[in-house]
């Protein structure tokens, strides 16, 4: 007789609120791939790296409506990986459980790497493993007392980073209205077209920031990781997905324009922050020091959410559903799954293994590979979202009144932008191997399914939400 395997969501406590919620979505979207990496993208493109963040923004919107529609109709744990499972099939929903676990594990690594680089700003003579490893074990700590403390405690990075960058549109719009500061005779809103136009180095630097701008969207769907997690799903993800065009607006073009307004963008290079630099050249005492202090909130921020939660539950769904040990389902009494935080922080200790002897393009190198996987799994998500939307249609599945805008058009219309993308990481060496790297896991995944296939299942799950939310 087969043992039932634990209930979906239903063994995890309710412990994230609406303004945990909020904060999650914002917070898992603004981390390194901001703060650092637009640096080296707008040495590339210039100003016209605005426009890619406009457009893959609205693209990773799509995706994002077409999770919450599926969340609508059915709240599962691991969300995007449980539609895999019910609507693609058994082993497209363990691939996915895996993958992003992987994604996931490696963005971690590259961000306790980017903590460990921040610190020695104020203590040089601290080694750069030895910072990684102090922050690993103690967003270990937070995540193993109770997911109210990581929302706590994520809540409160979040608010770091959206009042820093807050504060820098408030800043550079003041130097650029009344020219006070030391950049105020040079800060001038012309400056984003009169240093060689908007396309100063032509359209394909801009198309080929697409792999690093890609990688600074990764994490907008823990909002469905979370569902699971967390109170009135049913009100507080549609609105948090709703609000992300307006979070887009500000946090990443607002930030980008200003600061390419203030500083000419030919002032910048690779490898340094455009924040810190704007705000060296406006002048301000500690400027440097305060968004060291934010870049550093926001790296600790992403391996908390994305690093460590995410990837313990989506290890956790790989138990409950028979893609993985059984004993991985387990949960402690505080509803956290103890064994997958386990297995994912001994994981991603690797990195503080290799801190010391990381490569030069190391960051390149696991940004690309962790893009990668996060275009296939948004994939994923697009692709189970038309197959409900055809069982819908069908009759065999109730409509719910939280829908994808244009479907399914809008569907292959991202699909194909993914595709693209796909074809920019091919075109460089330097991100080319990421490819070789999702080749080589894709194999592996492949490889390890005939030993899970015969265990691996659709577990029970709750009625539909829809039946309780469906249209007229």
């Amino acid at each position: 007789m087969v043992e039932k395997l634990p209930d979906q969501a239903e063994d995890y406590q309710r412990g994230l609120g609406t303004r945990q919620i909020q904060m999650l979505a914002i917070g898992g979207t603004i981390g390194t791939g901001l703060f650092l990496g637009a640096g080296e993208n707008i040495a590339k493109a210039g100003p016209s790296l605005i426009l890619t963040y406009a457009v893959a923004g609205l693209m990773l919107f799509f995706v994002m409506r077409a999770l919450g529609e599926l969340l609508s109709y059915r709240r599962v744990e691991g969300g995007f990986a449980g539609y895999a499972r019910e609507f693609l099939g058994p082993f497209w929903g363990y691939a996915t459980t895996w993958t992003y676990w992987i994604i996931w594990v490696t963005t971690g690594m590259a961000e306790l790497t980017a903590a460990g680089t921040y610190i020695q700003k104020w203590w040089p003579g601290v080694e750069q493993w030895q910072t990684a490893l102090v922050a690993l074990i103690v967003l270990f700590v937070v995540n193993l007392i109770s997911v109210k403390l990581f929302g706590e405690l994520e809540f409160w990075f979040a608010m770091i980073k959206v009042a820093a960058i807050v504060m820098m549109i408030l800043v550079g719009i003041g130097v650029l209205a009344f020219g006070f500061s030391d950049a105020g005779d040079t800060a001038e809103v012309q400056n984003l077209w009169s240093h060689g136009g908007f396309f100063p180095e032509g359209v394909s630097p801009m198309i080929m920031t697409l792999q690093m701008v890609m990688f600074a969207y990764l994490g907008v769907e823990l909002v469905g990781v979370t569902a699971s997690e967390a109170k009135d799903p049913e009100k507080n993800i549609p609105r948090a997905i709703n609000s992300l065009p307006l979070r887009f607006a500000l946090f990443y073009l607002g930030s980008l324009l200003v600061i390419l307004a203030v500083v000419p963008w030919t002032e910048f290079k690779g490898g340094a922050s455009p924040f810190v630099l704007a705000f060296d050249k406006i002048g301000i005492p500690g400027g440097g020091d305060i968004v060291n202090f934010v870049v550093l909130t926001a790296a600790l921020s992403s391996c908390n959410a994305g690093g460590l939660y995410s990837t313990s539950r989506m290890l956790r769904t790989a138990g409950v559903n028979g893609d993985g040990p059984k004993a991985v389902a387990a949960l402690n009494g505080r509803g956290v799954p103890v064994l997958t935080l386990v297995i994912s922080t001994l994981v991603m200790g690797i990195g503080v293994v290799i801190n010391a002897v990381v490569p030069e393009k190391a960051f390149e190198y696991i940004t690309s590979v962790s893009t990668g996987g996060a275009i296939l799994v948004w994939a994923v998500i697009l692709v189970a979202h038309m197959s409900y939307r055809r069982k819908v249609a069908a009759g065999a599945l109730p409509k719910v009144s939280y829908r994808m805008p244009w479907a399914p058009y809008t569907n292959w219309v991202v699909l194909a932008f993914f595709v693209f993308v796909t074809v920019t990481i091919a075109w460089e060496s330097d991100t080319r191997i990421a490819l070789y790297v999702m080749a080589g896991w894709l194999a592996l995944v492949v490889v390890g399914w005939p030993f899970v296939r015969r265990t691996s299942q659709t577990p029970a799950v709750s009625a539909p939400l829809a039946e309780e939310s469906t249209s007229a």
